[in-house]
């Protein structure tokens, strides 16, 4: 651990230039006494280290000392960490790793010509907490993880119907998906999605697998996904909508909007939406109140009138 953090060290110092000791040691997370006694051993280990008395002193490297990670821009380097979502990393066990590796990044752009990496999160932030959370257990996430990295055949039970099935699957890869985690994995011949949540028991086995050269699980997941789409039953509806409605209806997950036109009701549209059922409907329908009209088909407009009329009468009751 303390060769880890001699080597932060240097990489923070070649990137910021100077730090005061009560600087990394806020940083590194230890006492500035570690923090003078790890300046010793690097200056001992021959690192070109010196240490500025005064106001506005600090620790810092010789001008012409410097460590090269890559060749890569700054500009290349920063785009690497514009997808790193802190809920994805935090459930697979990486915010550690992830973070030191942001300072090597910084530090090999550093000095260079073009913005600098820190710059990028300064203009561009992805929100990890924005997925939507789903309560949803993954017990056996980490161990799926280390059976993707090494290859390795893995037992599991799987609770996608009652009775659970007992499958031994090849881990090809984990996708996170709105707050839900798959793993892509071989089984029976075919590549399949497996709901981590829904594995209620798993075990690596000691026999390691060839995974398919030509497997690519970006593209694998969305054709899966299409598929999974193309297979979801369809109700059509054609509704009027507010203003103020037609933003919340755009941001429902289960609603495809076919098409929409200004109404000739001022601050209505007209709105062509596709749901996954009626029952589908008739819930986002009423989720929006007096701010959509259902005017096709029919009987989706008489549910939503005799769903109003048993509410109002729930409320007439003494």
């Amino acid at each position: 651990m303390r060769a880890d953090r001699l080597i932060t060290i240097m990489l923070l110092l070649q990137n910021r230039g100077k730090m005061t000791a009560g600087e990394l040691a806020a940083t590194l997370e230890v006492s500035e006494r570690t923090v003078v006694r790890d300046m010793e051993a690097l200056s001992a280990a021959g690192i070109p280290i010196f240490a500025e008395r005064g106001r506005a002193g600090g620790w810092s490297l010789s001008e012409g000392f410097r460590t090269s990670l890559t060749g890569m821009k700054p500009q290349e380097l920063g785009s690497l960490l514009l997808s790193a979502d802190p809920a994805i990393l935090r459930a697979l066990g990486l915010e550690e790793d992830f973070s030191s590796a942001v300072r090597k990044l910084e530090a090999a752009a550093a000095k260079t010509a073009g913005r600098p990496v820190d710059d990028f999160s300064q203009r561009i932030h992805i929100d990890g907490e924005g997925w939507r959370p789903t309560g949803e257990a993954f017990p056996y996430l980490s161990l799926l993880q280390q059976a993707v990295l090494e290859n390795r055949k893995t037992e599991i039970t799987y609770n996608k119907a009652d009775p659970s099935e007992r499958r031994l699957i090849l881990p090809l890869g984990l996708i996170a998906k709105r707050g839900v985690w798959y793993v892509a994995a071989e089984h029976g011949g075919t590549v399949k999605s497996f709901r981590v949540s829904r594995i209620t028991e798993a075990h690596l086995t000691n026999e390691h697998f060839q995974r398919p050269v030509s497997f690519d699980l970006a593209a694998y997941w969305k054709e899966s996904s299409l598929a999974f789409r193309a297979a979801l039953p369809r109700y059509e509806a054609e509704i009027l909508v507010t203003d103020s409605a037609w933003e919340l209806l755009q941001q429902e997950r289960y609603v495809t909007l076919l098409g929409h036109a200004a109404s000739l009701r001022p601050g209505w549209r007209d709105v062509k939406a596709q749901f996954n059922t009626a029952e589908s409907a008739l819930r986002i329908i009423l989720s929006l109140g007096p701010g959509v009209r259902v005017t096709a088909p029919r009987e989706l407009a008489a549910q939503v009138i005799s769903a109003v009329k048993e509410i109002t009468l729930l409320y007439e009751e003494k």
